[in-house]
C-alpha cells in the first residue's frame, strides 16, 4: 500500500506543478452571433457603391444605356479606363498624389513626435495654451485658410508648385499629431527616462533610442492616416496646382468632371483609378494599422 500511495503522489507532482487549469471553451452566446451577422451587412451595405463602380468602369457607355448601372457588364471593356489615364496623364498625376502624401505623412510624424516631446515630457512653459492653439486649429475649416495660404505662397514663390501644398498639409496634419502625441507622452513614465539619462544619453538619445520605440504603433497609425486623409484633400490642392502637370488625382477628377467631359462609364473608372491605389496603401499596411490600434498603454 505504501508503494502504491508513493507513486500516485510522485504521478500527481507534475500537474500540480504547472498549476494549469484544463482549457475551457467559452460557448459564445446568440448575441455574438447576431452581432456578427450585422457587421457582415452592415460591411457589405458600404461595399455597394464600390460594387457598383467596378461594374459601370468595365462596360461601353451603350451597355449602360441600354441595360442601366446595376447590369453586369457583357465583357472586359477597357475603354474607359485608357481614355481617362491618356486624357489626364494618369501616371503623373498618380506620382504627385504619391509624392505630396508620402511627404506630408513622413513629415507630419516627424513634426509632431518633436513637437509632442517638448510638450508632453519637456513640459515647457504655456503648455496648457499651445495644445489649446493646436486644437483650435484642427477646428478651423479649411475655407477660412486657403485666401491667407494663397496670399502667402504667391508671396514667397511657392505658388503652383508641389512643395506648397506638402508645407501646408504638413503643418496642418502636424498640428493634429501633436495634439494627439502630447497626450500620449504625458504620462510617459518617468523611471525609464530617469535610467537612460543615469546612463549618460543625451536628449536626442532619449528621444530615439527611448521615446519613439515605446510609442512606434502609434506613429504608424498617425502616418497611415495621414496618408489617406492627404490623398483624399480636393480645395487646397485644386487651389494651389493649376497646372495638369502638378495636378492630383482628386484634382483631376474634379477638373474633369466640371468640365463635363466624361461619360458615366469614363467617371466609373476614373474613381476605380482613384481608389485602388489607396486601397492598396491600406492593405500593405493592414497588419501595421491594426497591430497599432491592438497595443495597449504605454509598458
Amino acid at each position: 500500500m505504501t508503494v502504491t500511495l508513493t507513486k500516485s503522489t510522485s504521478a500527481a507532482k507534475p500537474a500540480s506543478r504547472t498549476g494549469k487549469a484544463p482549457k475551457r471553451h467559452r460557448r459564445r452566446g446568440p448575441s455574438a452571433y447576431v452581432v456578427l451577422v450585422a457587421l457582415i451587412a452592415l460591411a457589405g451595405v458600404m461595399l455597394i457603391p464600390f460594387g457598383v463602380v467596378l461594374l459601370n468602369a468595365f462596360k461601353t457607355p451603350q451597355e449602360y444605356t441600354d441595360h442601366g448601372p446595376l447590369s453586369a457588364p457583357g465583357g472586359l471593356h477597357l475603354e474607359g479606363i485608357q481614355d481617362f489615364w491618356d486624357r489626364v496623364n494618369f501616371g503623373r498625376v498618380l506620382f504627385n498624389s504619391a509624392l505630396i502624401s508620402g511627404s506630408v505623412a513622413v513629415l507630419a510624424v516627424l513634426l509632431s513626435i518633436l513637437n509632442a516631446y517638448a510638450l508632453g515630457i519637456g513640459r515647457i512653459k504655456g503648455r496648457m495654451w499651445v495644445l489649446a492653439v493646436l486644437l483650435l486649429a484642427n477646428t478651423l475649416p479649411q475655407e477660412s485658410l486657403v485666401y491667407p495660404l494663397y496670399f502667402m505662397a504667391k508671396k514667397v514663390g511657392l505658388y503652383d508648385t508641389r512643395l506648397s501644398v506638402i508645407i501646408v498639409y504638413t503643418v496642418i496634419q502636424s498640428a493634429f499629431g501633436t495634439y494627439l502625441l502630447s497626450s500620449v507622452l504625458s504620462t510617459f513614465p518617468r523611471p525609464l527616462l530617469e535610467a537612460a539619462r543615469i546612463d549618460g544619453a543625451n536628449r536626442w538619445q532619449v528621444l530615439w533610442r527611448v521615446v519613439v520605440p515605446v510609442v512606434r504603433p502609434t506613429l504608424s497609425i498617425l502616418l497611415v492616416f495621414f496618408f489617406i486623409w492627404t490623398w483624399n484633400e480636393f480645395l487646397i490642392p485644386l487651389v494651389f496646382l493649376i497646372s495638369q502637370d502638378n495636378q492630383t488625382v482628386s484634382v483631376a477628377l474634379g477638373v474633369l468632371q466640371g468640365q463635363r467631359m466624361m461619360d458615366a462609364t469614363m467617371s466609373s473608372a476614373a474613381a476605380l483609378l482613384g481608389l485602388v491605389p489607396t486601397v492598396l496603401f491600406f492593405l500593405v499596411f493592414q497588419r501595421t494599422l491594426s497591430r497599432g490600434l491592438t497595443a495597449g498603454a504605454i509598458k
